[in-house]
């Protein structure tokens, strides 16, 4: 988060208005738009445990990779 200067709360906007994808079962992606930055989509893959675990935050994101 800090490298791509990503604040805690961008992260909570991200997991609590996101747009979910899953990638199986427990593994997915929430991505979400940001009007005051100038880098595309924020994004974070996260596993749905007894918890939701961020395992990386992105930015420069795009749907289609």
């Amino acid at each position: 988060m800090k490298q791509r200067g990503i604040s805690e709360h961008e992260l909570f906007e991200l997991s609590e208005r996101g747009d979910l994808r899953n990638k199986d079962e427990i593994r997915l992606w929430v991505a979400k738009h940001f009007e005051e930055r100038s880098d595309n989509l924020i994004c974070a893959a996260v596993i749905l445990e007894e918890q939701l675990v961020v395992k990386t935050a992105m930015h420069h994101f795009d749907w289609r990779r």
